[in-house]
Formats: C-alpha cells, structure tokens, sequence
C-alpha cells in the first residue's frame, strides 16, 4: 500500500442535487429539486448520465426524488465522512482538513497538526473559503457489492441529517447498517433565510412501504445469510478504516478540482485569499493556539443549521 495516498471506496458514479452551468462566461454551482446520477465522464464540461438515472426518471414520473441504496459498512463514519476543509481554489489542492479540534494542514514545513479553531475563527477561513464538507459512499442495485456511487455536500443540513439518521440506524439495527434496506431521499424546507424559497436537503430512511421493524427484520436476515457464506464485514470495516487513515487528506487534486468548482466556487476575493494561504500557512505558535476549546464539528453543526442555509452550490 503507498504511504501517503488515501485509499477510497471504489466509485461507480456520481449523486448530485445541482450542476455546474456556464453563465456570463463563468463555470458556476446551480442548485436543484431532484436527484441526478451520472458516471465519472465529462462530455463539454457536463458529468455523463449513468444508466440507472433514466431507469429512476422513469419510474419517477421525470424526477428523482428517492433512491433505493444499501451502504457498505458497518460503522457510519466510513460511509459518511464530514470535516472542515479548505481547498485551493486555483489548484483544487487540499490545504487543510479539521473537525473543530485539531486539524491536519499544509504548510511550507509540510503536514502539521494544529488546533482547529473552525471556520468562524479561523484567519484562513476568510471568504467561504472553508466549509463543512461531505462524503457519502453507497451501494445502488446488486451487480457489484464494493462499487459505490458518491454524494458530496457542503450542507448543513444534508450533513447533520445524515450523520444522525446513521447513528440512530446503526443503534435500531444492532449494528448491522451494511445490511439494512435504506434509501436516499430528497427533502425540502423553508427557512428565514431563504425568505420563503425551498431548500433541498439529502435524508436516510428504510425503504418506501417499509416499517423500520421489517427493515431490521431484513437486516437480520441479510446478516445471517452473509455468515453463512463466508462474508466478513467486520473486516471489510477494518479494511475501509486503514485505507482512510493511509492518506493525509482524502481528496486527490485532481479531485479537489471538480470539487471546488461545485462546492466551493470563486468569489471575487479569491485571488486576494489565495495569497494569504501563500503567505500564512506556516504554522505560528500564538496563532496555533487560539480557539482549542472551541466546540467538535457535530456540536457546530446543530447550532449553525438554524441559522445557515445551503451552499448555493450544495442545496442538498
């Protein structure tokens, strides 16, 4: 295994509420009220539809709103995985990587672990530029049972929504999320923010026309089923964890460029904000310093929802 290079979930495809358009000569994030699945190929700057999106369109009445998914660990941390992160926006690099405690950074020295202080304090955060970041892994359909499809997210309220549906499926289900029938599904809301106008968010439930004791009752019988063969989820886990912990930062460059360009678009002090992470990424003592009592991402997160909406380009 190569030190230094974080080992993913293998990716099938794409999930995504939203699109990158051009506009004014500008590529930037457009939000929307349906599910869009797509492969990982570009054709004129838009992502390819996969072919199970026209399966879903159809069955839908033109618009998707709920996907039938299975996940692929136990543990809900490796199938949802949800920090601060700040990105060059020039580059697509990953600059730095916390949850609201200690971050993991790049600097002129290298990679430094430093308190995380958030983005509400921290003097690199300046102009959006970092946010809380999201990545969910998921099964669709049965052909391949380690092929995910990914859904990434800068919203509040999709990341605190599926962090606490998986941790409450975990506990109903006895520990046994990889086998319970889920799916994705597509929720709206209105706040005083957006002064009336929907926002879309990405929830976790058992599967439609499905009580939650019929979904653990499959769970358990999925688990058992699993035993029998020979199939070792407590290592599978084990295996997802060690590749996670391999890398410095989960997302490559090549990656981190897409992903700026949907989730973390340009704003007009980039440039400016771009030079200051060139000029300030050194890891100084005082400024390390400030802010280590502030409050774990999880805990932000709760209080930030009732006042933040979604990012413009990540309504999900």
């Amino acid at each position: 295994m190569l030190k230094g290079l974080s080992i993913t979930p293998p990716i099938l495809g794409r999930i995504s509420i939203g699109k990158v358009i051009e506009k004014n000569g500008k590529r930037l994030p457009e939000k929307d009220n349906q599910f869009t699945i797509t492969s990982q190929l570009q054709s004129k700057g838009s992502w390819l539809p996969h072919p199970l999106d026209e399966g879903f369109r159809k069955a839908q009445n033109g618009k998707i709103r709920n996907i039938p998914i299975r996940l692929l660990f136990n543990n809900p941390e490796l199938n949802f995985r949800a920090e601060y992160s700040l990105f060059d926006r020039n580059t697509g690099r990953p600059l730095c990587v916390g949850n609201g405690e200690t971050c993991r950074r790049q600097t002129h020295e290298g990679i430094a672990d430093l308190p995380c202080p958030s983005p509400d304090a921290c003097s690199l955060a300046k102009g959006g530029a970092c946010k809380p970041y999201g990545r969910l892994n998921v099964l669709i359909g049965e052909d391949d049972p380690l092929g995910s499809f990914i859904f990434r997210t800068t919203g509040f309220n999709s990341i605190r929504t599926l962090t606490a549906r998986l941790q409450y499926l975990k506990a109903i289900s006895g520990n046994l999320l990889s086998c319970m029938p889920l799916e994705l599904r597509l929720r709206g809301k209105s706040t005083r923010q957006s002064f009336g106008t929907a926002i879309y968010y990405v929830d976790i439930t058992q599967r439609d026309q499905m009580s939650a004791e019929e979904a653990i009752t499959e769970a358990q019988s999925t688990h058992q089923q699993r035993q029998s063969s020979g199939f070792d989820q407590n290592a599978l886990d084990q295996a997802a964890q060690l590749g996670f912990n391999n890398g410095t930062f989960e997302d490559t460059e090549e990656d981190g460029g897409m992903t700026v360009e949907e989730f973390f678009p340009v704003d007009t002090d980039t440039q400016s904000l771009n030079n200051s992470h060139k000029t300030s990424l050194t890891p100084i003592a005082d400024r390390s310093a400030i802010h280590t009592n502030q409050a774990p991402l999880a805990s932000k997160l709760k209080a930030k929802a009732m006042h933040l909406d979604e990012s413009v380009g990540a309504k999900s």
